[in-house]
């Protein structure tokens, strides 16, 4: 093992003990406000449920796209750190206890499972074959199983790669990302028609999937960059991390962030030209009793601040400032998932203890499941054939 190599941390390191406690923390105090909030209101709680839920499959399922997206595209200065992206992968199972209560109340979030109702409506009547409970369940089981099946896949050859430095692992790992890439979109895309955009089952937007993808990537690309430029500063994965290093992380969020700005303004454009009854209500809806504000904040916040945040070249490679644009484009995926969940069925924007009560479960349930991989495996994928070009990576 070359010089580079041998400062690789090989040995297991656990995660600092405050960040593992405030894991701790925001995990207890989220559960028993879930508790709280379910015993109260179960209605109102079944909702932030949807925003928590959906949130978690944001960060879940957009780490393992980005696993995959590494593979294909050989992509060569992320592989140091992709350990981190493996690692919050693992969060994926919790989706299946999350969506448990959903799937309890979904009476109380769907209009289109009230028989009645659908008997009497038209175009609910006509989407029926679609929107019902058994197909719903039946999709949500088959796409759970497929990203289970390639996360475990994708974890299984990185992994076992540390151990044998066989090089036949990446090789796998490439043919499966392939296969992954096209999947997840069409995943994603139906993920987003029915637990997102089917609250509003009379209104229909073919680029929502996509919305709602490219939100998702954002966010995760975000959790990541915080936990890689946070772990760095305190002496993880190897010496030597470098400007260019924390400037990938930069560009590409800035990029990214970039395309969600385009596709929520593609999405809004369309329909508010074409100014159709049937289209423009949705976004009526959002703009009136307050939600005007909400929908203003969302533009400021997920895209303009964070843009003029990265717009510069040296803001790209400092570290705190990638920090603080993170932890904003986090914290604005919560109000993009809150703002297309609640005013479907609040007339005005509401808040209270409700709406803190999944934010904190889900972050402390991505902490501690974090923290527990990290205990048991090395952070750098130390088997990898890139990992030496990876960390001299230089623009």
């Amino acid at each position: 093992m070359n010089e580079h190599l041998n400062n690789i941390i090989v040995a297991k390191k656990e995660l600092p003990s405050s960040l593992v406690k405030l894991g701790w923390v925001l995990t207890m105090l989220g559960l028993v406000l879930v508790g709280i909030s379910y015993i109260t209101d179960a209605q109102r709680a079944v909702q932030n449920n949807l925003i928590g839920f959906t949130f978690l499959a944001s960060v879940s399922v957009g780490a393992v796209f980005f696993i995959a997206l590494e593979y294909i595209a050989g992509a060569v200065w992320s592989t140091p750190f992709r350990r981190v992206t493996e690692f919050l992968a693992a969060t994926l199972p919790l989706l299946i206890i999350l969506a448990i209560p959903l799937f309890m109340n979904m009476h109380n979030l769907f209009e289109w499972t009230h028989t009645d109702v659908v008997t009497s409506d038209k175009v609910l009547h006509g989407k029926a074959s679609y929107l019902n409970v058994n197909s719903f369940t039946i999709r949500f089981a088959v796409m759970m199983a497929i990203w289970m099946l390639f996360y475990l896949v994708f974890r299984k050859h990185s992994f076992v790669q540390d151990l044998n430095h066989d090089q036949k692992h990446t090789s796998i790992n490439i043919k499966f990302a392939a296969v992954f890439i096209p999947v997840y979109a069409i995943s994603i895309s139906l993920f987003a028609f029915d637990w997102l955009m089917s609250l509003t089952p009379h209104w229909f937007s073919t680029i929502f999937g996509v919305y709602y993808f490219i939100g998702s990537i954002v966010c995760t690309l975000s959790v990541i960059t915080y936990l890689v430029v946070s772990l760095a500063e305190k002496g993880y994965f190897f010496k030597g991390i470098t400007e260019d290093h924390y400037y990938s992380f930069g560009a590409l969020l800035f990029a990214l962030l970039s395309f969600w700005a385009y596709i929520a303004f593609s999405q809004f454009m369309l329909i508010w030209y074409a100014n159709l009854p049937e289209e423009n209500f949705w976004f009526i809806a959002r703009w009136k009793n307050g939600w005007e504000y909400i929908s203003s904040a969302l533009a400021l916040f997920h895209f303009w601040i964070p843009y003029f945040m990265l717009v510069s070249r040296p803001s790209k490679m400092n570290k705190g400032n990638l920090k603080r644009t993170a932890l904003l484009l986090i914290a604005a995926h919560f109000l993009d998932l809150y703002w297309m969940v609640m005013p479907t069925f609040h007339a005005s924007p509401v808040f209270s203890f409700h709406e803190l009560a999944f934010p904190m479960l889900t972050l402390g349930l991505i902490i501690v499941v974090f923290a527990i991989q990290s205990k048991k495996y090395n952070m750098v994928p130390i088997g990898d054939p890139k990992l030496e070009r990876g960390i001299d990576f230089r623009l």
